[in-house]
């Protein structure tokens, strides 16, 4: 049966206590020395990174400019240009970030190599966890677990295109209306370089993250913590979760809560879809381990 071989096979990974500190010591050193290669390359192309997270601060403040110019450029003007349905307004002037400190932007440009340094390492770091666990799983298990490795990441990507080319476009073009310029009078958005890539990285790991839920809820599922019906039910009260933590991580306008909210509420519909598939798929597989009990 294949029950009793999956078994055979985890009797025959097992190993001492210290065969598996040894393997563990050895795939951390891998996942250091991973980490580290990736922040000396980020740290090295910190300044075109940089000035790549800068793109959507450069959009804003040229939809904005043409608000000052006279022009109509609300919100949805400008989610037009994002989407590329109306032509995008040509940046006029340099942006102008500053810092008050010494080495503040020398720390900051730490700080970006590390985030990246994590996000570049990720395959490495998911798949020496994986290769880890692996052996304490039956076979099944390890082709089930194989998919959400590369969902996760892709679905934090998802998240994070969707903060880099619409949320913070938006975030910035509501922060520039803020300002005060005029009649002797200069309230203007001068963002510190810590404080924008603060912005940037927070909702970064925000919106993918949120974007995880098929994975995590997927999970549950196989792990029978939670039921197609049960999320089924419960969708008002996700619908309503949702909504709140859209209205948290994202500034306080319509246009990007609903950027969030939409996209997350359709991947809760698409968990509930995944969880009912594996239940079926269970009840087939029960079904057919007990046909070949009768059988024997």
């Amino acid at each position: 049966m294949s029950y009793e071989h999956d078994d055979s096979e985890i009797e025959a990974s097992r190993a001492p206590l210290l065969d598996h500190l040894v393997e563990l010591r050895g795939r951390l050193i891998i996942c250091v020395v991973a980490v580290v290669i990736c922040f000396a390359i980020c740290f090295g192309f910190s300044d075109p990174i940089y000035r790549f997270l800068l793109h959507p601060f450069a959009m804003a403040a040229a939809m904005y400019a043409e608000t000052r110019q006279g022009h109509a450029a609300g919100p949805f003007d400008l989610l037009f240009v994002l989407v590329g349905m109306k032509e995008a307004p040509v940046a006029s002037g340099d942006l102008r970030l500053m810092f008050t400190a010494p080495l503040e932007f020398f720390f900051t440009k730490l700080k970006l190599a590390g985030f990246g340094a994590v996000v570049m390492s990720f395959p490495v770091l998911a798949w020496q966890v994986y290769a880890f666990v692996a052996p304490g799983l039956y076979k099944r298990e390890r082709f089930a677990f194989l998919p959400f490795l590369l969902a996760a990441p892709i679905l934090f990507t998802l998240g994070a295109a969707l903060v880099y080319f619409l949320i913070l476009p938006f975030v910035l073009w509501f922060s520039l209306s803020q300002q005060i310029i005029g009649a002797g009078i200069a309230v203007e958005l001068l963002p510190k370089v810590s404080d924008y890539l603060t912005l940037v990285t927070t909702l970064l790991l925000a919106f993918g993250l949120c974007f995880q839920l098929p994975v995590v809820l997927t999970l549950l599922g196989m792990a029978g913590i939670v039921n197609s019906e049960m999320l089924w039910k419960g969708w008002r009260y996700a619908v309503l979760a949702v909504v709140v933590v859209a209205a948290v991580v994202t500034p306080p306008d319509p246009i990007s809560q609903l950027l969030l909210a939409g996209p997350i509420i359709l991947l809760y519909f698409v968990s509930v879809g995944c969880v009912k598939l594996i239940e079926l798929r269970r009840r087939k597989d029960d079904a057919s381990a007990g046909t070949d009990v009768a059988t024997a």
